[in-house]
């Protein structure tokens, strides 16, 4: 059974920096596109950057320069490298991965086949 594990989240002032990792169990993703999303209560899943097979990001406008996501095929993880958090960076942050071999990423929750549990990201002022 696929399974995909988040880990890194947690409490940071406002400014701070955090690594969140993603590493997918029972089959690689290799060639697929990864994503990170985020979700506050009583909002919608917000897609926040994605990677595709070739390693091409692409991110949210609210996270363009101080986001990085990368990822490392060997382990079978992705990353997401936050830096400057604000407050409003706060939500459970979630890992997605789609099942078609070399498909094209897409920021819409709904195209993606498998996500982890999340793991909580806390900005304080």
């Amino acid at each position: 059974q696929v399974q995909l594990v988040e880990s890194g989240g947690g409490l940071v002032q406002a400014g701070g920096s955090l690594r969140l990792s993603c590493t997918a169990s029972a089959r690689s993703f290799s060639r697929n596109s990864m994503s990170w999303f985020r979700q506050v209560p009583g909002k919608e899943r917000e897609f926040v950057a994605f990677i595709n097979w070739l390693g091409s990001p692409y991110y949210a406008d609210s996270v363009k320069g101080r986001f990085t996501i990368s990822r490392d095929d060997f382990k079978n993880t992705v990353y997401l490298d936050m830096k400057s958090l604000r407050p409003e960076d706060t939500a459970v942050y979630y890992c997605a991965a789609n099942s078609k071999p070399f498909g094209a990423p897409s920021s819409h929750a709904n195209t993606y086949d498998f996500w982890g549990q999340g793991t909580q990201v806390t900005v304080s002022s």
